[in-house]
């Protein structure tokens, strides 16, 4: 589990090996990754977008952009709790992600991103 913490918003992130939706063989590994934005600031926030970066190990980065998460554009007041469950897939065992999400403060409509810390994808046998 990584955290990371960037103007008040607390974004915590869990990742999983998925064996039965992956096949080495074919070189296509399935990860979920679980993710926490907690409001730690005194402002009602809502996230508009979101900035992906997915490496490899082979060298091969993507980089993926779209409007909120999993097709919502969550609204969090002070002290709340927006969780969510996505998933990547990768070419090889092990590989990383990290991002940002561009968040909107509800009272004057200040834009600001928000730092989605690096979290690495290993599949359980490469630990070994």
């Amino acid at each position: 589990m990584v955290t990371e913490i960037t103007h008040g918003i607390k974004v915590t992130v869990e990742t999983e090996y998925q064996p039965d939706y992956s096949s080495p063989i074919q070189h296509h590994y399935v990860f979920t990754y679980r993710i926490s934005i907690e409001n730690q600031s005194e402002y009602t926030i809502q996230l508009m977008s979101r900035h992906w970066e997915i490496h490899d190990s082979n060298g091969q980065k993507r980089e993926v952009d779209g409007d909120g998460v999993v097709g919502q554009q969550p609204v969090l007041e002070p002290g709340a709790v927006h969780k969510y469950v996505s998933g990547c897939n990768l070419k090889t065992g092990i590989g990383k992600m990290l991002g940002k999400y561009n968040m909107e403060r509800q009272l004057d409509g200040k834009r600001f991103d928000v730092a989605i810390p690096e979290f690495n994808m290993m599949v359980p046998f490469r630990m070994n």
